[in-house]
């Protein structure tokens, strides 16, 4: 062999040990991407995977275990297993409807925490000794309990004040994230769900089954005019020498913004304008805003993004770029245009401006027991993220002040308790009269126990006609207790 071949021979060898280590390197990726993908489902997806309503696991879990109970935060029995002497079990709901869409079902493919916490129900904690015992005489151990955030008065007053409005509430702290009540109408009694099932499933006018609090979505009205004032602070770094005279409209880009009723407000500075829930005055704030920098601060506010929660919820929408006419700026500036909220998500945000800037994440669930009581699992209390500064925070809260002292929400200056609060009346067709009310607020007494109230009641007027009073119960019926 001569020394050309031996150098092709080389050339040959070479070639052949490079594709050889591509293949190698090809497999050690995908073996590296398989433990990636194992790793991910078994600490990230496990839960979804398992909680899920066409898991055949879940079938396996129920032939072994008695579903556990769900209870209130004081230990108020919210669903239960009944098992009658032949073996028979029934689920059921001694609030009937009250906690229909927080609590949930367990059967048409669950619902609420139901469905979410299903495993968790039929895991059983119970004595080892205890377990194996009940294996050998082929008897079912008890599952674990859920131990949630909800308070039964407050659920039940809010459920009064709401009256026959279609619609939501939440009520949460905002030093915890807790979660006091989640409630949504039209409701449904979960003990009759699966006779009913077709009629509600079917029931696309009304929607009975979505829970409205979460996955509701809803043109904000002027409770945005709470995100428009942090942009304007920003930018500006001071709400101070802001003047506006009020004629009852104002006209841009074509398109004019009407203030409720047409009330001329006349000369407004900018608690005032927030006060009377100034449209023309926050129209003309929203053109003086970079546009950029109003859709960065309804980024840093989470809009666009779901927001993980122990129940289904959906993405609040928010829309504005270079190119947006000064007519759907000056709508979005007054929580009108292509901007749509959940209740959850605008209380969240109040719970901020309460909490000096920091928002918490909605809590759900306090604890897991087993059937005796002992604890399983503490959930703790998690911090969402700094919506916004404390000076910020401050800021805003005093505005919000002054709306229950002198302006909208006057109705809830007469409780014994500081309130600050926004109100919204939002259109939601062409026709104006088509209006959503809203309320939202916080107590500000300085005490841990502060609550956020977040009302929304869809076509019901005005925000101080409708959302106001109900909140004004709710407020009454937390702090008559205390």
């Amino acid at each position: 062999m001569n020394s050309q071949e031996k150098s092709k021979s080389k050339q040959k060898k070479a070639s052949i040990g490079r594709q050889y280590l591509i293949v190698s390197y090809l497999f050690v990726g995908i073996f590296l991407s398989l433990i990636g993908y194992i790793v991910y489902f078994n600490v990230y997806k496990r839960d979804d995977f398992l909680n899920s309503p066409y898991n055949k696991r879940a079938a396996s879990y129920q032939e072994e275990v008695i579903r556990g109970s769900i209870c209130a935060a004081d230990g108020t029995v919210l669903a239960r297993t009944d098992v009658d002497e032949a073996g028979n079990e029934t689920r059921v709901y001694p609030y009937n409807q009250l906690f229909a869409h927080a609590v949930g079902y367990s059967t048409s493919g669950g619902g609420g925490l139901e469905s979410t916490e299903s495993i968790t129900l039929l895991t059983s904690h119970a004595n080892p000794l205890e377990q194996v015992q009940n294996g050998f005489q082929n008897e079912k151990n008890t599952g674990d309990n859920l131990i949630t955030t909800f308070n039964v008065n407050l659920q039940q007053a809010a459920y009064d004040a709401f009256g026959d409005n279609k619609g939501a509430v939440i009520v949460m702290k905002p030093s915890t994230g807790e979660v006091l009540v989640d409630l949504s109408k039209p409701d449904f009694d979960p003990n009759t769900i699966s006779a009913n099932w077709d009629t509600l499933s079917s029931d696309n006018e009304n929607s009975p089954l979505l829970n409205r609090s979460l996955q509701g979505l809803y043109p904000p009205g002027s409770t945005f005019k709470i995100i428009t004032s942090l942009a304007y602070l920003r930018q500006n770094l001071t709400l101070d020498g802001f003047q506006f005279n009020c004629t009852g409209e104002l006209e841009g880009g074509g398109y004019t913004i009407h203030c409720y009723a047409s009330t001329a407000h006349g000369d407004e500075d900018y608690t005032t304008a927030f006060a009377n829930s100034c449209n023309s005055a926050f129209a003309q704030i929203g053109l003086s805003l970079d546009k950029a920098s109003f859709a960065t601060v309804a980024d840093s506010l989470s809009f666009n993004k779901k927001i993980a929660l122990e129940l289904p919820s959906s993405a609040s929408r928010f829309d504005l770029n270079a190119q947006t006419a000064d007519a759907l700026v000056m709508q979005t500036a007054i929580g009108q245009g292509d901007t749509l909220m959940t209740p959850m998500h605008l209380a969240m945000i109040a719970g901020a401006v309460a909490n000096d800037g920091i928002a918490m994440t909605p809590k759900f669930m306090n604890s897991v027991t087993n059937y005796t009581g002992t604890v399983v699992k503490e959930e703790s209390n998690q911090v969402y993220g700094q919506m916004m500064s404390a000076q910020e925070a401050a800021q805003i809260k005093e505005l919000m002040k002054a709306v229950v002292a002198s302006g909208t929400g006057s109705a809830l200056n007469d409780l014994g308790v500081t309130i600050a609060g926004k109100t919204g009346s939002a259109e939601f067709s062409s026709n104006p009269d088509n209006t959503h009310s809203w309320f939202v607020g916080f107590s500000d007494t300085g005490s841990p126990d502060d609550i956020v109230v977040c009302v929304l009641a869809e076509n019901a007027g005005a925000g101080s006609a409708t959302a106001v009073p109900i909140a004004r119960s709710i407020f009454a019926s937390y702090f008559s207790a205390e």
